[in-house]
């Protein structure tokens, strides 16, 4: 029987408090799963190319968010941000996407959840390279 691996994958935590960090992290737990925190939009963004990260997940503060996804755009990046939440706002949710997240997701976080998340940026990856 053949076993399916898990890619390597790296996912960027951009300015997510630590305790909402550990709780994503533990929730989204796969081996072969790297979670790498930033603090700055400059950081997550070296960090994301020198890792050829898949995904960023994002505080919900907006001018957090924005001033990422506009980045995110202007170096032409092909790489899904996921604006992440303490507690679930349908109106934060929207406002995400309407700015041009890909997802956002509130805790408590749900271990099939994240997986099907992770599941699609690694999807959204290998296409943006099959393109490249």
């Amino acid at each position: 029987m053949l076993k399916h691996s898990v890619p390597k994958a790296n996912f960027i935590l951009h300015a997510l408090e630590e305790s909402l960090a550990a709780q994503l992290c533990q929730a989204a737990f796969e081996p072969g799963h790297a979670f790498h925190p930033a603090r700055s939009t400059a950081e997550s963004l070296l960090l994301a190319e020198r890792l050829h990260a898949h995904a960023i997940f994002c505080n919900s503060e907006p001018r957090q968010y924005q001033a990422l996804l506009n980045e995110v755009k202007l170096r032409g990046l092909r790489l899904p941000v996921v604006v992440v939440s303490r507690l679930p706002e349908v109106s934060e949710w929207l406002d995400a996407l309407d700015a041009g997240a890909a997802d956002y997701c509130a805790a408590p976080f749900e271990h099939q959840h994240m997986s099907w998340l992770i599941e699609s940026a690694l999807l959204a990856s290998q296409h943006s390279a099959s393109f490249a």
